[in-house]
């Protein structure tokens, strides 16, 4: 993609279809005018006299204890510098999109027009009765220390510049780790900083609570060394600064860490040679490290790196911390973010780095098994475990520290709630198109002159999803290419018309051998590589593509037909079906069989059962099945009922160990305090289901296109289940968005399917 089309996509997505990133969402009914009168007048006066009688009564009436203010000057906008508060706001908007995905804290942006210290402090002051934290943003340094400081002495709510802290608690869990790893003693090793802004002082304040001495810490800006001959200091840079004078260079001889939050290429190799055993590289210079990667382990193949990066192990991601520790905050109505909740959430983190990794996050990353070790020291974003651990480290240490007004009671309780607030948000898609990065495949889009097909697959592209492999009128792709900035050289193929391609010969003839005996000839087969399906699926049957995508304009039957005619099944399915991953507010919800299989018998839905739970821990989840019906256990001798029980009877005999149970009605198997309570004989009983098996096409199609439509829920969908190639069919008229979410579930597919191959071989 060129320029323009990248800024023309970045304003598109901030623009449409409604401007900004966040919106507020009543949480109350307002359907009667019974409700607003309780909502607004007169009924809101009751909660405004309860808490004019005690005003902590706010948190029991109103959103506060919820609510985290994202506030900014626009001074120091992240590489931007000073750009104005108008212009801070979509970066502003974007912190609170984080908050809201990762810990579910809802956020108000707040942009100052002020560069006055106490002006800005009292605008602060004024409006903070409004929220249960604030975080400061991209205000520049010497200044945000002060505001900092003086908000978190004046106001009785946690306060905290995650410019400064956020990367300054990621990279001490981190530190803790690699000093371990690399067999040193805290209070003995030497730190090079390069950079003395507000994130590399509050690093080495917080490396100092570690363990770290201050005279072994030696500091440089943009000017040299931190000295004490240099009158420029500010008071916060002075505790650092040296007698003697040195370079860069020489400072980082023999030193054990470097940390680097500066510019890019500072440290040369040479430096990093010189630098003691077992060096201690953090070099979080965005988007150029301080010394690349690459360059780094080559040149020292001792070194232990993280950097800002996600692309290289160890990336120091604020989002590791700030939304856990307003999380824990927030949930105690601390007064305040102290050391000791920071030096829990070092803690916390740096524990969680080497206990055993859960197979959803190794999926998610293409790893076998992520360890403890230089690879991995402090944990992946994605990792579902941070919200249960961080948050509750931080509230403990608040109530430790003595600055908790609400303390938690029931721990268990605690974490299962934070648990089931990341039902609010999936991060299914992100995992999904992470774990497709790390082995891209080359995916047919068998439609890609039409506009949205090739908009996904120049999405694919350039996300590192995929390598897609374009077919349909040559010309006509061409021009749209050129219309959305599409300039990347990608294979373009057009089966009608490109005679002169010898493939389509070559699998006509394959194609034809192999069904010869079952009614086709050479000539039918010749005519059909004409078209884009037929051609499309030999590719990938004769290794020459991995994974196709089609269905984007024509009916679903119509399309499956070729796919089953070329591809088949894969060895020991008699039956093919299709799951749907929708993306509800309780967490995913796979759904089968919604797209083939009118009238499936007890075998066939015992067969979709088990091809469903393959599919779910494809996606690192354990299948929690329901097989759903009208009736409950029995409570029905009705046909449809009864196949139901029936395929549960022969999954508990031949399947023991798989979680489901049935026949029983949606409501109850999503339920699982209702379905504890009448059903408490059940395998599903306390469980949160996370599969429904559908006794007909009719009713699973039915409940996923209403859930798209009436709940706005994302569907991944149709993904093919027991197809012998990874090919997937969209809906009729998919969005872009769930093409290109349909062409990473074919890389994983794929990934998948080669892994079992080996596997095979191998045995």
């Amino acid at each position: 993609m060129n320029q323009y089309s990248k800024r023309r996509e970045a304003l598109l997505y901030h623009a449409k279809p409604h401007p900004g990133k966040i919106q507020v969402v009543p949480t109350k009914p307002y359907a009667t005018q019974r409700d607003l009168s309780l909502a607004y007048s007169p009924g809101v006066a009751e909660p405004c006299l309860e808490i004019a009688k005690d005003t902590d009564n706010v948190y029991k009436y109103t959103a506060k204890g919820n609510l985290v203010a994202v506030i900014s000057n626009g001074t120091a906008v992240l590489g931007l510098g000073d750009i104005g508060p108008e212009a801070s706001k979509p970066v502003m908007e974007g912190k609170g999109l984080l908050f809201k995905i990762f810990a579910d804290i809802d956020v108000f942006d707040i942009e100052v027009d002020t560069k006055d210290v106490e002006a800005f402090i009292q605008t602060v002051k004024n409006i903070a009765p409004t929220f249960g934290g604030i975080n400061l943003e991209d205000i520049k340094a010497p200044e945000s220390f002060e505001i900092e400081r003086r908000l978190v002495e004046e106001l009785n709510i946690p306060v905290m510049h995650d410019d400064q802290h956020g990367t300054a608690i990621i990279s001490s869990a981190a530190l803790l780790n690699a000093i371990e790893l690399a067999e040193k003693y805290i209070e003995e090793i030497k730190v090079v900083v390069s950079g003395a802004g507000s994130a590399a002082l509050a690093c080495a304040n917080l490396y100092l609570l570690l363990g770290v001495k201050v005279e072994n810490i030696i500091m440089f800006d943009k000017d040299g060394m931190l000295t004490n001959s240099r009158t420029d200091l500010s008071d916060l840079q002075r505790k650092y600064a040296k007698e003697q004078l040195m370079t860069l260079s020489e400072a980082v001889a023999g030193a054990d860490v470097f940390l680097g939050l500066s510019v890019g290429n500072i440290l040369t190799p040479e430096m990093l040679l010189s630098m003691a055993a077992n060096p201690i590289v953090f070099a979080m210079a965005n988007p150029i490290p301080e010394i690349d990667y690459g360059t780094a382990i080559a040149t020292r193949p001792d070194v232990i790196m993280a950097t800002g990066r996600s692309d290289h192990p160890n990336q120091v991601n604020n989002v590791l911390g700030f939304p856990y520790i307003f999380r824990g905050a927030l949930d105690v109505r601390a007064t305040r973010i102290n050391e000791a909740m920071k030096m829990a959430a070092v803690t916390a983190l740096a524990e969680l780095a080497k206990a055993p990794v859960p197979e959803q996050v190794n999926i998610a990353y293409g790893e076998t098994k992520l360890n403890f070790g230089r690879e991995y020291i402090i944990p992946k974003p994605f990792d579902p475990r941070l919200i249960a651990v961080v948050a509750p480290a931080v509230a403990r240490a608040a109530m430790e520290s003595g600055v908790a007004k609400h303390p938690i009671l029931d721990w268990d309780k605690y974490t299962e709630e934070l648990l089931e607030r990341l039902g609010n948000d999936n991060k299914m898609v992100r995992l999904l198109t992470n774990r497709a990065k790390t082995d891209p495949k080359r995916i047919v889009f068998a439609e890609a002159d039409h506009l949205d097909v090739l908009k996904a697959a120049q999405i694919v592209l350039e996300e590192k999803i995929g390598f897609p492999i374009l077919l349909g009128n040559r010309e006509k792709i061409n021009i749209l290419k050129a219309e959305i900035g599409f300039d990347a050289e990608v294979a373009i193929i057009d089966p009608k018309t490109d005679a002169e391609d010898e493939r389509r010969y070559r699998y006509a003839e394959s194609f034809w051998k192999s069904r010869q005996r079952r009614g086709i000839n050479l000539l039918d087969a010749q005519k059909w590589m004409r078209e884009r399906n037929y051609f499309a699926a030999m590719m990938v049957n004769e290794g020459e593509a991995d994974a196709l995508v089609t269905g984007y304009s024509r009916s679903y039957p119509s399309t499956v037909k070729p796919i089953m005619l070329l591809m088949g099944k894969a060895p020991g399915v008699t039956r093919i079906a299709t799951t749907n991953m929708m993306l509800t507010k309780r967490g995913p919800l796979f759904l089968s069989d919604t797209a083939i299989n009118p009238n499936p018998n007890a075998e066939d839905l015992a067969r979709i059962a088990l091809m469903t739970a393959r599919t779910v821990r494809m996606f690192g989840m354990e299948p929690v099945i329901a097989m759903v019906s009208f009736s409950n256990f029995g409570s029905s001798t009705d046909a449809s009922a009864v196949k139901v029980r029936e395929a549960v009877a022969y999954l508990h005999k031949e399947y023991p160990d798989l979680i489901v149970d049935g026949e029983i009605q949606a409501d109850f198997a999503l339920n699982p305090d209702l379905h504890k309570s009448k059903f408490p004989f059940s395998k599903l009983a306390g469980k949160k289901v996370n599969t429904l098996i559908f006794p007909n096409l009719e009713s699973a199609n039915i409940t996923y296109k209403i859930l798209k439509e009436l709940d706005h829920v994302v569907s991944i969908g149709p993904i093919m289940l027991g197809m012998d190639k990874p090919v997937h069919i969209f809906q009729l008229g998919a969005s872009v968005e769930e093409m290109v979410n349909m062409a990473a579930v074919a890389v994983v597919d794929a990934q998948e399917k080669e892994k079992r191959l080996k596997m095979a071989k191998n045995k």
